[in-house]
């Protein structure tokens, strides 16, 4: 039996993100992926060597390649829509679970233990880990309203402010520390760096 997972996965470079806003610098799902896992290591490596904290970094980049992997079936739905009222989140939720198990029985079986951690969604194991994940998602998100803003496009205003409030909530000193230190850079052209 073939196996098409790796095909689906390939096909995220066919997503395009933050479709319902003007983009100065189109971004899709397969480049995002990439950042978040590179953001996810960092957050992780800044908690093991400045916070003394013993954080499975591997695991954790693991899960974050794979953290949009169910969009190959539901597209990338953008942030309002998704979070417009409880109800809809809730379905995509539901969605978005059943596009993991389609995933998942696209592996096969004597490899299907080692992706399942990685892209069910209804796992509640690792909740350290994603939380890693999710503020990596949420700094990708932020960095690339920088990007757009530092090129002149307002667009990207309102979405920067919920961002910095979202991670704002997560109280990580790890995400802190990123701002703090490294993210300064991305607002910089190529001649200021």
């Amino acid at each position: 039996m073939d196996s098409h997972f790796f095909a689906y996965m390939y096909r995220l470079r066919y997503i395009e993100r933050w479709s319902l806003m003007r983009n100065v610098v189109k971004e899709n799902v397969a480049e995002h992926s990439f950042h978040v896992t590179l953001l996810t290591h960092v957050l992780c490596t800044i908690a093991n060597e400045v916070f003394g904290r013993d954080v499975p970094t591997d695991k954790a980049v693991s899960m974050a390649l794979f953290h949009d992997a169910t969009e190959v079936f539901t597209g990338d739905i953008p942030t309002p829509v998704k979070h417009h009222n409880p109800k809809i989140l809730s379905n995509f939720r539901e969605i978005e679970h059943l596009a993991a198990e389609r995933l998942l029985d696209m592996i096969p079986e004597p490899l299907r233990s080692v992706y399942d951690p990685l892209i069910a969604t209804k796992n509640e194991d690792y909740a350290e880990l994603k939380l890693f994940v999710k503020a990596a998602d949420l700094l990708d998100a932020y960095l690339k309203c920088v990007t757009e803003l530092s090129a002149g496009n307002r667009e990207f205003a309102t979405a920067k402010k919920q961002i910095e409030e979202s991670m704002e909530k997560l109280a990580m000193p790890e995400l802190d520390y990123f701002l703090k230190h490294m993210a300064p850079s991305l607002e910089k052209t190529l001649d200021e760096l």
